[in-house]
């Protein structure tokens, strides 16, 4: 398939909220902690980078400047955070906008967004389609705070999600440990898997 541009943007994942957990044991600096989940998700780049060999371009931008540039290689790009308070979320919607991206898919360990936590609960239920309020709306019923601390997993927060509303961009939240939903939908935008917010 014609493309122009591909960014792939990682997450620190587990292996960073087990650091995280452990320099909770030294210090309460949340700062410090964000930089810890923001190191992991570069290291978590450059092993796809590794793995991807001429298809990916060779270093991880850590920076929109840095991004521009890697662009123009016209290989993909795989990068992870760029600052502190900020969630790999946010950063894949801000790169979404950046490129005028037609859609941003979100690669999670769930198959999409839910009423409510589906590890929590068994009654969760996986809503199809969303629009930006009622996306609002289910971030606020399921948590009181405004911003989630460093480390800790969701899939939007209030600052990705106001983000989205400035980019406009069309999103698919897909289950990740299923990669052939990712070409399925790859090959057709309009397939019903997962999760689809719009504005």
């Amino acid at each position: 398939k014609n493309y122009n541009s591909i960014v792939i943007v990682c997450g620190g994942g587990i292996i960073a909220r087990q650091y995280i957990k452990a320099i909770r044991e030294f210090t309460d600096n949340e700062v410090l902690c964000d930089m810890i989940g923001i190191d992991i998700s570069r290291i978590n780049s450059r092993l796809i980078v590794a793995n991807m060999k001429d298809f990916a371009y060779p270093q991880v931008p850590k920076s929109f400047e840095e991004l521009a540039v890697a662009l123009n290689s016209h290989k993909i790009v795989v990068m992870g955070g760029l600052q502190p308070g900020q969630s790999t979320t946010s950063v894949a919607i801000q790169v979404a906008e950046f490129l005028k991206a037609a859609r941003l898919v979100i690669l999670t360990d769930v198959d999409g967004i839910y009423d409510k936590d589906p590890k929590v609960f068994d009654d969760a239920k996986l809503l199809r389609e969303l629009n930006y309020d009622s996306l609002q709306k289910i971030i606020l019923e399921m948590s009181e705070d405004t911003q989630a601390a460093a480390g800790e997993y969701r899939i939007f927060d209030a600052v990705s999600l106001q983000i989205l509303k400035r980019s406009n961009v069309v999103v698919s939240v897909i289950s990740g440990s299923n990669l052939d939903q990712f070409k399925t939908l790859w090959n057709n935008e309009k397939v019903n898997i997962g999760t689809t917010i719009t504005k």
